[in-house]
């Protein structure tokens, strides 16, 4: 079993930054890919960002409300953690925000923005932007 858990979100205005951080505990994390999705009222949970075990290949979210370019997922294998950098927030960005963890390395991209793959995962952290 892995245990994670969320922190950093908060309330921020339009065009501000955060940075979540996602800590996990228990069965070995640094081997396996982990990922952020989050989820608005209302609607399904989505895919935002992923990175690979070794977290020299990263995945993000392009459709139009895409995030590449203004997050950034960033993993320390030594600390066990995984963060998202998030720049240039705006309203849309608004929702609860997911660590998760799968326990394959054979994903490929697609599957990787699947969260069906990802047996493990986070309380959640609130991440609210204002205009």
């Amino acid at each position: 079993q892995v245990q994670l858990e969320e922190s950093g979100g908060g309330l921020v205005q339009v065009g501000g930054s955060l940075r979540l951080s996602c800590a996990a505990s228990g069965r070995t994390f640094n081997n396996y890919p982990a990922a952020w999705f989050r989820q608005a009222p209302g609607k399904e949970r989505e895919f935002v960002a992923a990175t690979r075990w070794s977290g020299t290949s990263t995945y993000y979210r392009e459709h139009a409300d895409s995030v590449k370019g203004r997050f950034t997922i960033s993993r320390d294998n030594a600390k066990n953690t995984v963060d998202l950098q998030m720049n240039n927030l705006q309203p849309e960005d608004t929702a609860v925000y997911y660590c998760a963890a799968a326990s394959r390395n054979d994903y490929g991209m697609r599957d990787l923005r699947n969260r069906e793959k990802y047996e493990y995962w986070g309380q959640g952290t609130q991440v609210t932007v204002s205009s």
